[in-house]
């Protein structure tokens, strides 16, 4: 395990680190809104078709094993400048990043701010447009449906029992002010919006989403700003945990060495 102070009050983030040849670009697995990222990414960096890169698995700050400092304001922006902190004092420059959901989000906007830590990007079901938010909406949208006071009084139990028990085994190791606040920012958005900010990147880009779900709204144009959309079957949200293979394969075809 590894980690950096990534906060002016000395919160720090970590990561597990996979190591690999050093001529590779380094991988950065960034998890989603109530996740960690080694139950969800050590497989696939493990994987043949994804081994043998620098690979470094980043709790997100409030998450997992990264600590929860309650003073932070938890919104995607934040989120990115703090990976950026921490990415910088590992010595990675010019990173494939994968990130899920939420994480994918982070991802983009990490991107967007600091373009010399990110040379391609691999987005898994990522979020790319604000959320409707309500009570009794699934993640995030429903979280942010109360009041910060709400959520840390009791809410968070409603969600417990919400969620159900896979998701609840990380999502219980989140700091709850985390928690609530990321899934608010997650709803809300950036300005400029998240898919703005995706289809001016200059750089290689890829989508994985469920070939089940509805068609993703948008295709068309984010296939005509560069962005590859590729569907993958027998998979719902978690596209890594359901078919380990396929999201393997895939993710190495959009990361192969040209």
């Amino acid at each position: 395990m590894r980690d950096a102070k990534v906060t002016p009050g000395g919160a720090r983030m970590r990561w597990v680190e996979m190591p690999g040849d050093p001529r590779l670009a380094t991988r950065v697995y960034l998890h989603g809104l109530g996740a960690s990222a080694a139950p969800y990414f050590a497989a696939s960096a493990a994987h043949p078709a994804l081994a043998g890169h620098r690979s470094l698995l980043v709790d997100l700050l409030g998450f997992g094993i990264s600590d929860r400092p309650t003073d932070f304001a938890y919104t995607l922006e934040d989120h990115a400048d703090a990976v950026a902190t921490a990415l910088e004092a590992a010595d990675v420059q010019a990173a494939d990043v994968i990130g899920h959901s939420m994480g994918g989000a982070v991802a983009i906007v990490l991107a967007a701010r600091h373009p010399h830590l990110v040379g391609r990007l691999v987005l898994v079901d990522a979020t790319l447009d604000p959320a409707p938010v309500g009570h009794g909406r699934p993640g995030p949208s429903g979280i942010a449906a109360y009041t910060e006071e709400e959520f840390l009084a009791g809410g968070w139990r409603q969600v417990r029992e919400s969620v159900g028990p896979h998701w609840w085994s990380t999502m219980r190791l989140a700091g709850r002010e985390a928690l609530y606040r990321s899934a608010v920012h997650r709803a809300l958005g950036t300005q400029p919006a998240m898919r703005d900010m995706l289809m001016a990147l200059p750089i290689p880009r890829t989508y994985l989403r469920p070939e089940a779900d509805q068609p993703l709204p948008g295709a068309q144009e984010l296939t005509r700003a560069g962005v590859e959309v590729v569907s993958i079957p027998d998979c719902g949200h978690n596209i890594m945990l359901d078919n380990p293979e396929a999201f393997a394969q895939a993710t190495a075809l959009a990361l192969r060495e040209v």
